[in-house]
């Protein structure tokens, strides 16, 4: 399941995971640490939101 950013719109996809964060492809987003923030606008994990 995809997860969005409700403050900036970045979608995490698991299959690409965030290279550029540490996380790798594969990652399921409840397995990505707590202390990661969106790569884009750096809001924290919990303001993210499955995708509807």
């Amino acid at each position: 399941m995809r997860y969005v950013c409700s403050v900036c719109g970045y979608v995490y996809d698991p299959e690409v995971g965030d290279p550029d964060g540490g996380i790798e492809p594969g990652t399921p987003f409840e397995d990505i640490p707590e202390d990661w923030v969106c790569p884009v606008c750096g809001a924290a994990k919990e303001d993210f939101e499955p995708e509807a």
